[in-house]
């Protein structure tokens, strides 16, 4: 199965995190999975930004990018040439190491301040 790590993020995985994850699900499934609580606000449905990831290594082997989700990261917090949503990342073969940008634009969060 292929790992995936996540480099250390202050509130969602302080120490950063490595795990091994199930070919044909989505990169957010598979940190939720994990107890990265990673937001996703519009329930993995491609439809906003929150769960916004920059992939460190692994990002040539991936499904391309939707029209949508090209569309959509132009609105996201950060964003680098490598910049995904992670709902939209389907996990194969490969390896992949992960970044969680400090913020992400949640215009509908669930979680009072």
């Amino acid at each position: 199965m292929p790992k995936v790590i996540i480099k250390p993020h202050p509130e969602l995985c302080p120490d950063g995190i490595e795990f091994e994850a199930q070919s044909g699900t989505s990169l957010c499934e598979a940190m939720l999975n994990n107890d990265v609580n990673i937001e996703h606000a519009c329930e993995l449905s491609c439809a906003c930004t929150t769960c916004h990831v920059v992939v460190i290594e692994g990002y040539s082997k991936l499904n391309e990018a939707s029209e949508t989700e090209e569309d959509l990261l132009d609105k996201a917090w950060g964003l680098e040439l490598r910049s995904r949503l992670s709902c939209q990342i389907i996990i194969e073969n490969e390896d992949l190491t992960i970044e969680i940008p400090k913020y992400n634009i949640n215009m509908v969060s669930e979680h009072p301040h």
